[in-house]
């Protein structure tokens, strides 16, 4: 997603276009693949129109290339769509479940407060960001709810159906009403998937946590609840603090963190765009 600010939005670009990005993560596990988070899937690219908002496709300048799929670049790692057993999502956003039908045999994994939501889409804002378009294919889910062991002081949901204990949902309410991380215990430690708790890095920095403009105005505009957002950026900014050494964050769209990520090619996880 390419919308016109440049630095003001992504806080490095030198131009008038800035770089976001939709970060997905794709882990092998025994039970087979797990993908977290879709982005934009092909059928999106192929009719964006009849599957978006237009108002969303102008405002974030969406680039519709195959090649930013996730199908598309889980092939060119030698899979195929078949491989991907799971889909485990921290919400039901355009930007995070457009490729949720490119992976037709995936059960999909979420919050049942965010399908409620994403269902009934009530108000101008949910119209547009839950698109039932993208997922009225999908034929297995499973819903949850909190409950269970904490996980480092947070809500979190334990033993999802058919994944390995390794894998949590961790709500993190505000951007939407069930939103979530997702949590992944690595060889390395953990990972935590933010999704959209926050979308600049130095969000959750613990000597000056602040965000460009752009970003800071897109989250007032996306928000349900800002007092449960921001509380859960501290709590995450805490975390991140407290735990550095036990816990890395990321969240979906800093492309400054997808470049980091992508880079150290963790042995138990693979980081794409």
């Amino acid at each position: 997603m390419c919308p016109v600010g440049g630095a003001l939005f992504d806080g490095f670009s030198t131009g008038l276009v800035s770089h976001l990005v939709c970060h997905c993560l794709l882990v092998e596990t025994n039970r087979g693949l797990v993908l977290v988070d879709t982005g934009f899937g092909l059928q999106d690219i192929q009719s964006p129109y009849s599957r978006l908002s237009p108002f969303f496709i102008h405002v974030n300048n969406i680039q519709f290339d195959r090649k930013y799929t996730a199908i598309a670049q889980i092939e060119q790692l030698g899979f195929s769509a078949q491989d991907v057993r799971h889909i485990v999502l921290t919400h039901l956003d355009f930007d995070h479940a457009g490729g949720l039908e490119d992976f037709p045999e995936a059960t999909v994994h979420v919050m049942q407060s965010e399908k409620e939501t994403a269902r009934d889409r009530h108000g101008i804002i949910a119209r547009g960001r839950y698109r039932p378009q993208q997922w009225n294919e999908v034929k297995h889910w499973q819903h949850y709810t909190a409950g269970g062991e904490p996980w480092f002081g947070f809500e979190a949901v334990r033993d999802l159906k058919g994944l390995p204990p390794e894998i949590l949902l961790i709500p993190l309410v505000g951007h939407t009403y069930g939103h979530a991380g997702v949590a992944i215990q690595t060889s390395n430690g953990w990972l935590l998937h933010a999704g959209d708790a926050y979308f600049y890095r130095d969000e959750i920095s613990p000597h000056y946590p602040h965000c460009t403009p752009g970003l800071r105005a897109y989250q007032w505009m996306m928000e349900v609840d800002r007092n449960a957002r921001l509380f859960n950026q501290a709590r995450l900014r805490k975390l991140s603090r407290d735990r550095s050494q036990e816990v890395r964050l990321f969240c979906s769209h800093d492309a400054i963190e997808f470049t980091t990520f992508a880079k150290e090619n963790q042995p138990l996880s693979r980081f794409q765009n």
